[in-house]
């Protein structure tokens, strides 16, 4: 039987390839007794490159977000290689989040908003479940508009992991690219972007999703067992039997 991976979050890989292993490197192996400067650099960078090209091609579906920063990884390679001015890191820093957050606002205005894609998608919700309840009780017009609100929210999300970032690669990063102390400095950036920005950032996520629970919940009487999605049984046996 034919077997259809499923993308698993794994957070502590992803923290260990994306943030520790790079950040150690970079602060550690920077010096020319070691690696070098460049060479320090260019293998603290494989790592997060490697595994964000990994999940593409193993789940091989176009991901926006996830292709967003597979090209911060090379910008940020670039920067440091051809030793441009280190204003130009805290710019990318602040763009690529900045880029999410305005595309998340733009597709208000469209038939597919982003918050569809992100959280109110029937991977995570009984999104039809839903709908049903929603018409049946004649609430389907007041839950857009939560949900617009809900994707104003996700869109300031990212908009404040744009300014952070901006800050704290102005505040951190000051040496010259393409430097020792200019790698070291990337590696604290990297560390201390963790609990200053990505743990916010995951905060604000879990109260939009809150907020977006607690609105279905109010309009159709769901549980939060009846709306997420919860593995099914088929699907248990499909992975025990291959």
């Amino acid at each position: 039987m034919k077997s259809t991976d499923t993308h698993q979050p794994r957070p502590m890989i992803d923290l260990l390839l994306s943030i520790i292993i790079p950040s150690v490197i970079l602060m550690k192996f920077s010096a020319a007794e070691y690696l070098g400067a460049s060479n320090a650099l260019i293998v603290a960078l494989v790592f997060p490159l490697s595994r964000g090209l990994f999940e593409l091609l193993k789940y091989q579906k176009f991901n926006f977000i996830a292709v967003l920063g597979l090209i911060s990884v090379l910008l940020t390679g670039g920067i440091g290689l051809l030793q441009l001015d280190p204003q130009w890191l805290a710019i990318k820093e602040a763009a690529i989040p900045g880029l999410i957050g305005i595309a998340v606002l733009i597709s208000t205005y469209t038939p597919y908003p982003l918050i569809r894609t992100l959280l109110y998608n029937p991977k995570l919700i009984h999104v039809d479940k839903v709908r049903q309840k929603l018409d049946e009780y004649g609430n389907s017009r007041v839950f857009e508009n939560r949900l617009q609100n809900a994707t104003y929210l996700l869109s300031c999300t990212f908009l404040f992991s744009s300014v952070m970032n901006y800050a704290l690669a102005k505040w951190v990063v000051t040496s010259p690219a393409g430097s020792e102390a200019f790698n070291e400095e990337l590696g604290q950036m990297t560390l201390l972007s963790y609990p200053l920005i990505a743990i916010p950032s995951m905060l604000m996520m879990m109260a939009i999703f809150y907020y977006l629970w607690r609105t279905i919940h109010g309009w159709t009487g769901l549980r939060l067992a009846e709306i997420l999605v919860s593995q099914r049984p088929e699907e248990k046996q499909n992975k025990t039997s291959t």
